[in-house]
């Protein structure tokens, strides 16, 4: 029996079958535009429109049951989405309407779970037994994966490290809090305090780094608080859940900043223990990752 996913993105929907014997290589692969701006019957469509090609190219039926990444998480008192930039899924019971609309049990989660789990069982972290996954880009997510099984809590928002506070930081966040990790660690975040600092206006994440290479000292200055936020951030997961590894997906996950000793340092610094010994790892599955762990989702839940 083979593994269905889909991993709804606000610009592509990407489908792929996976062979159970052979996980860490999708059998078949194929993407669609999610076309957000035409509304969620229009998702509802292209999500089944995906699912037709992957019975087309594959000579399959579809599955019984099929795993969906989705931006935003379900909220499992009510079924319906919530925190989704998609803003069109929020309030929509997705997981009912696909299931529906396809006639079989779709199972979701949230995009950075779906990365999570995808680097623990085929990527990375395999044979950790407890992995934290995070996705450093645009905005800042996470997922827990505890012995091959997605880890999702009472509200649907175990690992949302995104949102936790860091100490005196003031920036308003789109979820209406201030001083949030996303405020401070997310690309868009460096690149402000970049342009605050006396940078260059309308420079990119890519250049920033590469400047502090060529000695810039506001872009230096930039990495220098990435690393250390980071590790004030990320302390915080290691004293309450202190994972055996962390994956740091994402743009800002690619920067060498977070993976020196100085970074290490900089964790210890707020850590209930005289070392760390936990893992941070580079991804390894890149962009399949989302799409690699919704197929997971239908192997890893009952």
């Amino acid at each position: 029996m083979t593994l269905w996913g889909l991993d709804l993105g606000g610009t592509k929907i990407e489908g792929a079958i996976l062979d159970p014997a052979n996980p860490g290589q999708a059998v078949h692969r194929l993407r669609l535009p999610t076309e957000s701006p035409l509304g969620y019957k229009h998702i509802l469509g292209q999500i089944g429109r995906v699912v037709e090609q992957l019975e087309a190219v594959s000579g399959q039926k579809r599955p019984a049951k099929l795993g969906l990444g989705t931006p935003g998480a379900t909220e499992p008192a009510t079924g319906t989405m919530k925190n989704s930039n998609t803003t069109c899924l929020i309030g929509q019971p997705l997981r009912q309407d696909v299931s529906a609309t396809l006639n079989l049990e779709a199972v979701l989660a949230n995009d950075a779970d779906c990365f999570a789990l995808a680097e623990a069982t085929l990527g990375a972290a395999q044979g950790y037994p407890v992995v934290m996954g995070l996705i450093l880009g645009t905005g800042v997510g996470g997922g827990l994966v505890v012995h091959g099984r997605l880890l999702e809590g009472l509200h649907g928002i175990a690992g949302e490290w995104g949102h936790n506070p860091i100490c005196g930081e003031t920036t308003p966040c789109y979820c209406g809090r201030k001083g949030c990790v996303e405020t401070v660690l997310a690309g868009p975040s460096l690149e402000r305090f970049y342009r605050e600092q006396g940078g260059a206006e309308d420079i990119r994440l890519p250049e920033i780094v590469r400047r502090a290479t060529t000695g810039d000292p506001i872009a230096r200055a930039t990495l220098a608080r990435l690393q250390e936020k980071f590790g004030e951030a990320i302390a915080a997961i290691i004293n309450v859940l202190d994972p055996d590894a962390i994956v740091i997906g994402g743009g800002v996950g690619n920067i060498d900043v977070l993976y020196t000793a100085e970074a290490r340092t900089a964790v210890l610094r707020h850590t209930f223990n005289p070392g760390v010994r936990t893992r941070f790892l580079k991804p390894a599955l890149g962009d399949s990752a989302g799409v690699f762990g919704a197929a997971m989702l239908c192997a890893s839940r009952p």
